[in-house]
């Protein structure tokens, strides 16, 4: 249920940047499936999680969007002082 509320919420985040609300569930799973790498910076004190550019160029703005609002919320990663950073990338 945790899970399914989380991803609701991501889902409305999503919703507020798109033409049509109801590709928003679509997105997140295109989202979830998408590799991403994880980059430590113990100096820095960040991970940032970089996640791989998605199909279509309009769908990566959305993302852009949703990163910039994920990392305004300066989240902490459980267990560590690593502040998470999402950005879109490729290795």
């Amino acid at each position: 249920m945790i899970a399914y509320r989380a991803e609701s919420s991501l889902v409305s985040l999503l919703r507020e940047h798109l033409a049509r609300s109801d590709d928003a569930r679509t997105l997140a799973r295109q989202i979830f499936e998408t590799e991403a790498d994880l980059l430590p910076d113990l100096n820095a004190k960040t991970l940032t999680v970089r996640i791989h550019h998605l199909t279509q160029s309009a769908h990566d703005e959305v993302l852009g969007k949703l990163c910039s609002a994920l990392n305004e919320t300066q989240t902490v990663f459980p267990g560590t002082d690593l502040t998470l950073s999402f950005k879109i990338g490729s290795s």
